[in-house]
């Protein structure tokens, strides 16, 4: 499912318009974004929890020259699945 198909998704089961649902979609992401950056977690009790975390900078190999790199410190988003979502995919 990409983007468009959970918008029209979430028109179908909540009834609203397409614009209607894209901007709550929009909103959603937008929120998880801002709340990220500050460095919080964004906890949805039963769906899973979004977290960022910060990978250190370390040396990779190219592997098809097997040039040493250097990859520096980045950012990265955790997604940690809750029980309720996991129970639904068994």
């Amino acid at each position: 499912m990409n983007k468009k198909d959970l918008i029209d998704h979430i028109a179908a089961e909540a009834g609203l318009t397409k614009s209607q649902a894209t901007a709550a979609v929009n909103a959603f992401v937008k929120g998880v974004e801002d709340t990220l950056k500050k460095g919080d977690k964004v906890v949805l009790v039963g769906f899973g929890t979004f977290s960022a975390s910060t990978r250190p900078a370390r040396t990779a190999r190219n592997p098809q020259t097997g040039a040493s790199v250097q990859v520096e410190a980045r950012k990265v988003v955790k997604f940690k699945s809750g029980k309720d979502l996991e129970n639904a995919l068994n």
